[in-house]
């Protein structure tokens, strides 16, 4: 499973960005998509997680400000991050959990993906 995230780049404080991501290849389901993110030095954090079924959490630090949606037919999670502070700075991830295809198209293994990152850097 390939994860192609988009939409970082830079955006002042108070500002607003929307990151994107697709899954694509051959899979059975996605049970959950997700967006962490790290700084150098920092281990990587959860952003936001939505699952298949529409639950959400979010970290507390973007609470109330950062939105998580999903598309599921199209495989596609996006992150609205509203009121952007420099905080914020990092490198975005989405991941993906499911399950391969098993025997009779039944779920088979599962598998967590990570996409290859995009930058955010919110300037002061």
């Amino acid at each position: 499973v390939q994860l192609q995230a988009s939409g970082g780049g830079l955006v002042q404080a108070g500002g607003s960005l929307r990151l994107s991501c697709t899954a694509s290849g051959s899979f059975h389901s996605i049970s959950s998509m997700g967006w962490y993110r790290q700084v150098p030095g920092k281990q990587r954090e959860l952003v936001a997680r939505i699952s298949n079924v529409g639950d959400t959490n979010y970290a507390d630090s973007v609470k109330e400000r950062f939105t998580i949606l999903r598309e599921s037919a199209k495989n596609t999670v996006s992150l609205d991050m509203n009121n952007v502070k420099p905080e914020d700075t990092a490198t975005y991830y989405c991941t993906a959990f499911g399950f391969e295809v098993g025997k009779g198209w039944s779920p088979g293994r599962s598998f967590t993906s990570w996409g290859q990152g995009t930058l955010v850097t919110v300037s002061s």
